[in-house]
């Protein structure tokens, strides 16, 4: 499966306002594979300056940069999402934005070449009555998003990634991961199998810290599993 985990910023919101900026990141089988798509637009319009105190950006900023204007990078943004499951948070707005930009140049609607996947949804529906915000998310699956000072939609859809597949992970089965310069093998082992003197063994205990990190990760694999199995 190709994901791509989409971010965008504005010039503001409603009828009317453009994007500046389109941040994407691919995922395929639930890897993220390092490729990105990232590009700064000029509106043609201006920018709010609610919106602006939101992003960082400004219509002087992207004239000094020479930024193109969307239907110059439409076929290139096209051609990286086509046939990807879209993860967006509050997918309405962004397709909504993405689609009034495709209107205006006679292409084809969003979903209409991709699949779209609304996190916010997903996350109002595993934990209801929760704040459902990229940060409240952040907070609860441990993800550090200290660095974000501005709202970027690269750095947003890098941290929404991490998100989603904390969301979406699950508890998988014991294995070591050896590279390859071919492939991934995952090797399986069997605990049972491994011939060891136990009476042999040095027992170190956790300290309080590393007691106290390990009860956190226990919470989030409650909250995430239905319980842990380390705690039955």
């Amino acid at each position: 499966m190709r994901q791509v985990v989409l971010d965008t910023e504005t010039t503001g919101i409603g009828e009317g306002h453009r994007i500046v900026e389109i941040g994407c990141v691919e995922i395929i089988e639930r890897k993220l594979t390092g490729r990105h798509y990232h590009v700064y637009i000029n509106p043609q319009r201006d920018i709010d300056p609610e919106a602006a105190e939101v992003h960082g950006i400004t219509n002087e900023w992207l004239i000094e940069q020479g930024a193109p204007v969307f239907s110059q990078v439409a076929d290139d943004f096209r051609n990286f999402i086509a046939g990807a499951e879209l993860v967006i948070h509050n997918a309405a707005f962004d397709v909504g934005m993405m689609d009034a930009e495709f209107s205006r140049l006679n292409l084809p609607m969003t979903r209409e070449f991709c699949g779209v996947l609304d996190t916010l949804k997903m996350a109002r529906e595993m934990h209801p009555g929760a704040r459902a915000s990229l940060d409240a998310l952040c907070k609860r699956y441990g993800i550090d998003n200290s660095h974000r000072e501005l709202h970027g939609a690269l750095l947003d859809a890098e941290i929404l990634a991490d998100v989603y597949l904390m969301m979406t992970g699950g508890q998988t089965a014991l294995a070591l991961a050896e590279e390859s310069e071919e492939k991934d093998e995952i090797v399986e082992i069997d605990i049972g199998d491994i011939d060891i003197d136990a009476s042999a063994l040095k027992v170190v205990m956790a300290s309080a810290e590393e007691t106290e990190a390990h009860n956190k990760m226990l919470d989030l694999v409650d909250k995430k599993s239905g319980g842990a199995i380390w705690r039955r």
